[in-house]
């Protein structure tokens, strides 16, 4: 007997993918996977780039806070140094020394009695104290000074002022 019942495959109907198909499939996603893994290396490149640039002006702030502390409670200050210099006598009678060189791109506080150098801050590419002299000439009313860090690429100029607090021209 007969049947006039057919037998289909469950799967009669479906088509799966072709081998063309499956190979644009194929390329599109890796396209996509470079692109993204381009778009995080340029990220992760990016971040490094700032966090070294947050690190150089960090130092270059610290170095600002502590010459303008120690130069608010200084005295004789030599309005005569060249401007990428600042010699005085800190609160506890210590003749020292603000001095950037530019060779090395560094700020060092050099203790003038015996010549030690100290570095307060790297990467700078340029550092200025401008000293506004007493009436006399002899001191100074206030220095305000000027430090450009550079890293990766990045520049980045920081400014800080301190008055002369004990001022001899002024003092009795």
């Amino acid at each position: 007997m007969a049947s006039n019942h057919k037998h289909s495959s469950p799967h009669h109907g479906w088509r799966g993918f072709t081998l063309v198909e499956l190979l644009i499939g194929l390329a599109i996603s890796a396209i996509l996977l470079v692109a993204v893994a381009a778009a995080f290396n340029a990220s992760l490149t990016n971040y490094h780039e700032n966090e070294k640039m947050f690190w150089a002006m960090n130092n270059a702030r610290q170095a600002l806070t502590r010459m303008t502390s120690q130069l608010r409670t200084g005295y004789a200050v030599q309005p005569t140094d060249p401007p990428e210099s600042c010699s005085f006598f800190t609160a506890a009678n210590q003749n020292i020394t603000y001095q950037y060189v530019s060779a090395d791109k560094k700020l060092y506080l050099k203790t003038n009695s015996d010549g030690q150098l100290y570095m307060l801050c790297d990467n700078v590419v340029a550092a200025t104290f401008t000293k506004t002299p007493t009436e006399n000439g002899m001191d100074c009313i206030s220095v305000q000074i000027s430090l450009t860090v550079e890293d990766g690429g990045l520049r980045q100029t920081l400014s800080a002022a301190a008055v002369i607090r004990r001022n001899l021209s002024v003092s009795s």
